[in-house]
Protein backbone atom coordinates (compact mmCIF):
# COMPACT_ATOMS: atom_id res chain seq x y z
CA UNK A 1 0.00 0.00 0.00
CA UNK A 2 2.70 2.49 0.78
CA UNK A 3 4.38 1.18 -2.28
CA UNK A 4 0.93 2.44 -4.23
CA UNK A 5 0.98 5.98 -2.34
CA UNK A 6 4.51 6.78 -3.18
CA UNK A 7 3.77 6.08 -6.67
CA UNK A 8 1.00 8.26 -6.69
CA UNK A 9 3.06 10.66 -5.31
CA UNK A 10 5.34 10.68 -7.42
CA UNK A 11 3.10 11.03 -10.43
CA UNK A 12 1.24 13.47 -8.69
CA UNK A 13 4.41 15.56 -8.21
CA UNK A 14 5.45 15.24 -11.94
CA UNK A 15 2.08 16.41 -13.02
CA UNK A 16 2.50 19.76 -11.05
CA UNK A 17 6.05 20.25 -12.54
CA UNK A 18 4.67 19.52 -15.68
CA UNK A 19 2.18 21.72 -15.28
CA UNK A 20 3.94 24.65 -13.39
CA UNK A 21 7.33 24.56 -16.06
CA UNK A 22 6.16 27.34 -18.72
CA UNK A 23 5.82 26.73 -22.40
CA UNK A 24 8.56 26.43 -24.95
CA UNK A 25 7.12 29.53 -26.98
CA UNK A 26 6.27 31.18 -23.52
CA UNK A 27 10.31 31.32 -22.65
CA UNK A 28 11.65 30.90 -25.87
CA UNK A 29 14.23 32.77 -27.03
CA UNK A 30 16.28 33.29 -23.26
CA UNK A 31 19.63 33.19 -25.52
CA UNK A 32 20.66 34.17 -28.55
CA UNK A 33 19.78 32.33 -32.02
CA UNK A 34 22.36 31.28 -34.56
CA UNK A 35 20.93 31.68 -38.75
CA UNK A 36 23.31 29.25 -40.40
CA UNK A 37 24.25 30.25 -44.10
CA UNK A 38 25.75 27.25 -46.43
CA UNK A 39 27.18 29.65 -48.47
CA UNK A 40 30.03 32.16 -48.75
CA UNK A 41 30.00 35.50 -47.23
CA UNK A 42 28.23 38.10 -50.15
CA UNK A 43 26.11 36.07 -52.03
CA UNK A 44 22.63 36.66 -52.18
CA UNK A 45 21.81 33.85 -49.04
CA UNK A 46 24.26 35.87 -46.95
CA UNK A 47 22.55 39.06 -47.93
CA UNK A 48 19.07 37.90 -47.22
CA UNK A 49 20.08 36.07 -44.02
CA UNK A 50 21.72 39.61 -42.95
CA UNK A 51 18.72 41.39 -43.58
CA UNK A 52 16.59 39.35 -41.56
CA UNK A 53 18.75 38.85 -38.93
CA UNK A 54 18.75 42.45 -36.97
CA UNK A 55 14.98 42.71 -37.68
CA UNK A 56 14.33 39.25 -36.07
CA UNK A 57 16.08 40.28 -33.20
CA UNK A 58 14.10 43.01 -32.58
CA UNK A 59 11.14 40.83 -32.94
CA UNK A 60 12.41 38.06 -30.37
CA UNK A 61 13.98 40.28 -28.23
CA UNK A 62 17.91 38.34 -28.34
CA UNK A 63 20.77 38.87 -30.78
CA UNK A 64 20.23 37.06 -34.00
CA UNK A 65 23.96 35.73 -35.31
CA UNK A 66 25.03 34.98 -39.12
CA UNK A 67 26.92 32.47 -39.36
CA UNK A 68 28.54 30.77 -42.67
CA UNK A 69 29.26 27.26 -43.16
CA UNK A 70 29.81 26.69 -47.17
CA UNK A 71 30.95 23.74 -48.53
CA UNK A 72 29.82 20.48 -50.14
CA UNK A 73 26.99 22.64 -52.39
CA UNK A 74 25.44 23.40 -48.81
CA UNK A 75 25.12 20.07 -47.32
CA UNK A 76 28.08 21.01 -44.82
CA UNK A 77 25.86 23.90 -43.37
CA UNK A 78 22.35 21.88 -43.96
CA UNK A 79 23.54 18.56 -42.15
CA UNK A 80 25.00 20.89 -39.41
CA UNK A 81 21.30 22.44 -38.80
CA UNK A 82 19.54 19.23 -39.27
CA UNK A 83 21.89 17.73 -36.32
CA UNK A 84 21.66 20.25 -33.88
CA UNK A 85 19.17 20.50 -30.57
CA UNK A 86 15.76 21.43 -31.56
CA UNK A 87 15.52 23.96 -29.65
CA UNK A 88 15.28 27.13 -32.17
CA UNK A 89 18.78 28.57 -30.97
CA UNK A 90 20.07 27.02 -34.69
CA UNK A 91 18.06 27.53 -37.54
CA UNK A 92 19.05 27.39 -41.49
CA UNK A 93 18.54 29.61 -44.07
CA UNK A 94 17.35 27.65 -46.63
CA UNK A 95 17.17 28.10 -50.23
CA UNK A 96 16.69 25.74 -53.14
CA UNK A 97 19.56 23.60 -52.76
CA UNK A 98 17.34 22.00 -49.95
CA UNK A 99 15.02 20.81 -52.59
CA UNK A 100 17.59 19.85 -55.39
CA UNK A 101 19.87 18.41 -53.45
CA UNK A 102 17.89 15.25 -51.94
CA UNK A 103 18.06 13.97 -55.72
CA UNK A 104 21.41 14.99 -56.73
CA UNK A 105 23.55 13.19 -54.37
CA UNK A 106 23.03 9.52 -53.73
CA UNK A 107 24.86 9.08 -50.21
CA UNK A 108 24.00 11.91 -48.30
CA UNK A 109 24.01 11.18 -44.11
CA UNK A 110 21.06 13.10 -43.88
CA UNK A 111 17.43 13.71 -45.31
CA UNK A 112 16.69 17.41 -45.45
CA UNK A 113 12.83 16.61 -45.51
CA UNK A 114 12.95 14.21 -42.87
CA UNK A 115 15.22 15.82 -40.77
CA UNK A 116 14.40 19.70 -41.38
CA UNK A 117 11.39 21.47 -41.61
CA UNK A 118 10.47 24.59 -42.76
CA UNK A 119 9.69 27.72 -41.10
CA UNK A 120 8.75 30.35 -43.32
CA UNK A 121 10.01 31.51 -46.68
CA UNK A 122 11.06 35.01 -46.30
CA UNK A 123 11.23 36.21 -49.91
CA UNK A 124 12.02 34.79 -53.52
CA UNK A 125 13.42 35.71 -56.56
CA UNK A 126 12.21 34.63 -60.37
CA UNK A 127 15.19 33.26 -62.41
CA UNK A 128 14.82 34.72 -66.03
CA UNK A 129 15.99 33.42 -68.96
CA UNK A 130 18.04 36.32 -71.57
CA UNK A 131 19.55 35.67 -74.64
CA UNK A 132 22.99 37.26 -76.52
CA UNK A 133 21.62 39.69 -78.54
CA UNK A 134 22.91 38.15 -81.85
CA UNK A 135 20.43 35.59 -81.30
CA UNK A 136 17.75 36.47 -83.70
CA UNK A 137 14.66 35.08 -81.18
CA UNK A 138 12.67 38.28 -79.53
CA UNK A 139 10.10 36.11 -77.75
CA UNK A 140 9.98 32.06 -76.48
CA UNK A 141 7.92 31.35 -78.69
CA UNK A 142 10.51 32.17 -81.55
CA UNK A 143 13.04 31.01 -79.35
CA UNK A 144 11.65 27.67 -78.93
CA UNK A 145 11.58 27.74 -83.01
CA UNK A 146 14.63 27.95 -83.21
CA UNK A 147 15.84 25.61 -80.44
CA UNK A 148 13.51 23.01 -82.32
CA UNK A 149 15.53 23.88 -85.63
CA UNK A 150 18.73 23.73 -84.11
CA UNK A 151 18.89 20.44 -81.93
CA UNK A 152 21.23 20.21 -79.43
CA UNK A 153 23.45 23.47 -81.20
CA UNK A 154 21.67 25.95 -78.57
CA UNK A 155 23.73 26.40 -75.13
CA UNK A 156 22.82 28.21 -71.87
CA UNK A 157 25.05 28.96 -68.95
CA UNK A 158 24.87 28.19 -65.78
CA UNK A 159 26.47 29.56 -62.25
CA UNK A 160 27.40 25.83 -61.97
CA UNK A 161 26.26 22.17 -62.66
CA UNK A 162 23.15 20.80 -60.13
CA UNK A 163 22.64 24.26 -59.57
CA UNK A 164 19.04 26.06 -59.48
CA UNK A 165 19.78 27.78 -63.34
CA UNK A 166 21.20 25.09 -64.35
CA UNK A 167 18.08 22.89 -63.40
CA UNK A 168 15.54 25.36 -64.58
CA UNK A 169 17.07 24.96 -68.07
CA UNK A 170 17.15 21.23 -68.07
CA UNK A 171 13.32 21.82 -67.15
CA UNK A 172 13.03 24.25 -70.25
CA UNK A 173 14.14 21.92 -71.94
CA UNK A 174 11.84 18.88 -70.30
CA UNK A 175 8.82 20.96 -71.22
CA UNK A 176 9.45 22.78 -74.38
CA UNK A 177 10.74 19.60 -76.24
CA UNK A 178 14.06 21.34 -76.83
CA UNK A 179 18.01 20.17 -76.61
CA UNK A 180 19.98 22.87 -75.76
CA UNK A 181 23.26 22.14 -73.93
CA UNK A 182 24.66 23.33 -70.69
CA UNK A 183 27.75 24.62 -70.06
CA UNK A 184 28.85 25.26 -66.52
CA UNK A 185 30.54 27.72 -65.08
CA UNK A 186 31.60 28.46 -61.32
CA UNK A 187 29.41 30.92 -60.45
CA UNK A 188 26.81 33.48 -62.03
CA UNK A 189 29.23 36.34 -62.87
CA UNK A 190 31.35 34.46 -65.57
CA UNK A 191 27.97 32.22 -66.67
CA UNK A 192 26.99 35.73 -67.78
CA UNK A 193 30.19 37.32 -69.13
CA UNK A 194 30.04 34.10 -71.49
CA UNK A 195 26.55 34.82 -72.38
CA UNK A 196 27.59 38.63 -73.22
CA UNK A 197 30.42 37.77 -75.07
CA UNK A 198 28.48 35.38 -76.93
CA UNK A 199 30.40 31.97 -75.83
CA UNK A 200 27.09 30.69 -75.16
CA UNK A 201 23.39 31.55 -76.59
CA UNK A 202 21.27 32.03 -73.32
CA UNK A 203 21.37 31.54 -69.59
CA UNK A 204 18.52 31.50 -66.95
CA UNK A 205 19.72 34.03 -64.32
CA UNK A 206 18.80 36.33 -61.66
CA UNK A 207 17.73 39.49 -62.07
CA UNK A 208 20.15 41.78 -59.96
CA UNK A 209 22.93 40.61 -61.38
CA UNK A 210 21.62 40.55 -65.35
CA UNK A 211 20.03 43.94 -64.84
CA UNK A 212 22.96 46.25 -65.61
CA UNK A 213 24.13 44.06 -68.93
CA UNK A 214 20.04 44.33 -69.97
CA UNK A 215 19.49 48.11 -69.62
CA UNK A 216 22.76 48.44 -71.54
CA UNK A 217 21.51 46.71 -74.55
CA UNK A 218 23.99 43.87 -74.38
CA UNK A 219 21.49 41.01 -73.07
CA UNK A 220 17.83 40.56 -74.28
CA UNK A 221 15.47 39.68 -71.83
CA UNK A 222 13.00 37.14 -72.86
CA UNK A 223 10.92 35.89 -70.01
CA UNK A 224 10.53 35.13 -66.29
CA UNK A 225 10.79 31.52 -64.52
CA UNK A 226 7.90 32.18 -62.32
CA UNK A 227 4.32 31.88 -61.93
CA UNK A 228 3.50 35.73 -62.37
CA UNK A 229 5.32 38.83 -63.65
CA UNK A 230 7.70 40.27 -61.36
CA UNK A 231 7.43 43.45 -59.85
CA UNK A 232 10.71 44.61 -61.04
CA UNK A 233 9.89 44.19 -64.58
CA UNK A 234 6.38 44.12 -65.29
CA UNK A 235 6.55 43.82 -69.20
CA UNK A 236 8.34 40.81 -69.39
CA UNK A 237 6.32 37.91 -69.72
CA UNK A 238 6.48 33.95 -68.00
CA UNK A 239 7.64 30.65 -69.72
CA UNK A 240 3.62 29.49 -68.70
CA UNK A 241 2.21 33.16 -70.24
CA UNK A 242 3.56 31.19 -73.12
CA UNK A 243 2.50 27.55 -72.37
CA UNK A 244 5.48 26.27 -71.54
CA UNK A 245 4.58 24.65 -67.57
CA UNK A 246 7.95 25.73 -65.89
CA UNK A 247 7.46 27.25 -62.23
CA UNK A 248 11.15 27.99 -60.85
CA UNK A 249 12.33 30.63 -57.96
CA UNK A 250 15.46 31.22 -55.95
CA UNK A 251 13.94 31.59 -52.78
CA UNK A 252 15.05 32.08 -49.21
CA UNK A 253 13.73 30.88 -46.17
CA UNK A 254 14.31 29.97 -42.49
CA UNK A 255 14.13 26.21 -41.42
CA UNK A 256 14.62 24.53 -38.20
CA UNK A 257 15.79 21.04 -37.16
CA UNK A 258 12.13 18.39 -37.58
CA UNK A 259 11.45 17.85 -33.72
CA UNK A 260 11.73 21.64 -33.17
CA UNK A 261 8.61 22.19 -30.56
CA UNK A 262 5.63 23.44 -32.75
CA UNK A 263 5.23 26.48 -30.17
CA UNK A 264 8.57 27.57 -31.57
CA UNK A 265 8.22 27.39 -35.38
CA UNK A 266 5.18 29.02 -34.49
CA UNK A 267 6.64 32.09 -32.75
CA UNK A 268 9.77 32.78 -35.45
CA UNK A 269 6.67 32.10 -38.09
CA UNK A 270 4.80 34.28 -36.60
CA UNK A 271 7.70 37.29 -36.89
CA UNK A 272 8.89 36.16 -40.19
CA UNK A 273 5.59 36.63 -41.40
CA UNK A 274 5.91 40.14 -40.71
CA UNK A 275 9.47 40.98 -41.56
CA UNK A 276 9.46 41.11 -45.50
CA UNK A 277 6.23 43.44 -45.57
CA UNK A 278 7.59 46.42 -43.99
CA UNK A 279 8.36 49.18 -46.06
CA UNK A 280 11.96 49.45 -45.41
CA UNK A 281 12.72 45.69 -45.69
CA UNK A 282 10.28 45.62 -49.27
CA UNK A 283 12.15 47.96 -50.54
CA UNK A 284 15.89 46.34 -49.81
CA UNK A 285 14.59 43.32 -50.83
CA UNK A 286 13.52 44.70 -54.33
CA UNK A 287 16.97 45.92 -55.00
CA UNK A 288 17.98 41.96 -54.70
CA UNK A 289 15.67 41.70 -57.40
CA UNK A 290 13.33 39.97 -54.72
CA UNK A 291 10.06 40.02 -53.24
CA UNK A 292 8.64 39.63 -49.84
CA UNK A 293 7.04 36.02 -48.95
CA UNK A 294 6.31 35.55 -44.97
CA UNK A 295 4.34 32.49 -45.63
CA UNK A 296 3.68 30.09 -42.38
CA UNK A 297 4.98 26.30 -41.81
CA UNK A 298 2.44 24.27 -43.44
CA UNK A 299 2.29 26.29 -46.52
CA UNK A 300 6.24 26.42 -46.71
CA UNK A 301 6.53 22.42 -46.26
CA UNK A 302 3.96 21.69 -48.60
CA UNK A 303 6.08 24.15 -51.24
CA UNK A 304 9.26 22.05 -50.09
CA UNK A 305 7.67 18.77 -50.61
CA UNK A 306 6.38 19.77 -54.36
CA UNK A 307 10.00 21.45 -54.76
CA UNK A 308 11.93 18.11 -54.04
CA UNK A 309 9.52 15.84 -56.41
CA UNK A 310 9.70 18.52 -59.14
CA UNK A 311 13.66 18.57 -58.92
CA UNK A 312 13.75 14.72 -58.96
CA UNK A 313 12.02 14.64 -62.09
CA UNK A 314 14.25 16.86 -63.89
CA UNK A 315 17.39 15.31 -62.31
CA UNK A 316 16.13 11.64 -63.37
CA UNK A 317 14.99 12.91 -67.11
CA UNK A 318 18.05 15.00 -68.22
CA UNK A 319 20.34 12.31 -66.11
CA UNK A 320 21.95 15.06 -64.15
CA UNK A 321 24.79 13.68 -61.75
CA UNK A 322 27.45 15.42 -59.55
CA UNK A 323 30.64 14.58 -60.16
Amino acid sequence: MKRVMARAAILILILVLALAAPAPAQTYPEKPIRIIVAYTPGGGNDIAARLMAPKLSEALGQPVIVENKPGAGTNIGQEYVARSAPDGYTLLLGSPAITINKSLYKNLSFDALRDLTGVSMFAYSPNILAVNPNIPAKSIKELIALAQSKPGKLTFSSSGAGSSQHLTGELFNLRAKVSSLHVAYKGTAPALTALISGEVDMSFTNIPSALPHIKSGRLRIIANTSDRRAELMPEVPTLKEAGIDVSTIVWYSIMAPAATPRPVIDKLAGALKKIPHTPEMKKRLADLGAEPVGNGPDEFNKFLRDETAQWAEVIKAAGVKMQ
